[in-house]
């Protein structure tokens, strides 16, 4: 439970700052945190709150990007620097160059040849790479290593 208690300290720490957007960034990942915890009965580790963050970036991502089509710059801005801030609760994402190295490595162990492993493939490095690099990143370089 360190990842959660970090958090709920730097929310005193923003309110202290003064830094009003920061806060009201990690109070809605406590929030969302709590409202898991009530959901499961019980409290999350650390593992599940990197999670809960993640899920949060991925919807901020998705805002931006509708953000982006209509024309609303503001909100895009606003949704980026929510995700700055959510990130700090990540651990250390992998570079894409780390990851296809470690793509090449398991797909020579697992055999994988084609897109037809390709499923047998992701689930191998998802279990490798979970938390430490997008998933869409994987795919897209899953699939450059198995060719068309």
């Amino acid at each position: 439970m360190a990842l959660r208690e970090d958090i709920s300290k730097d929310v005193s720490v923003a309110l202290k700052a003064g830094e009003k957007e920061k806060l009201s960034t990690i109070r809605m990942l406590l929030s969302a945190v709590k409202y898991k915890e009530v959901d499961l009965r019980r409290p999350l580790n650390d593992e599940e709150v990197q999670g809960v963050a993640g899920t949060l970036i991925r919807q901020r991502q998705d805002s931006v990007e509708q953000f982006r089509k209509g024309n609303r710059p503001e909100l895009a801005d606003k949704e980026e620097r929510e995700i700055e801030v959510l990130k700090a609760y990540l651990p250390p994402q992998m570079t894409a160059e780390v990851l296809r190295a470690l793509i090449k490595k398991l797909a020579a162990e697992a055999g994988a040849s084609g897109q037809k492993d390709m499923g047998k493939l992701m689930k191998a490095v998802m279990l490798h790479v979970k938390g430490k690099a997008d998933g869409k990143l994987v795919n897209d370089i899953v699939k450059e290593v198995l060719g068309p």
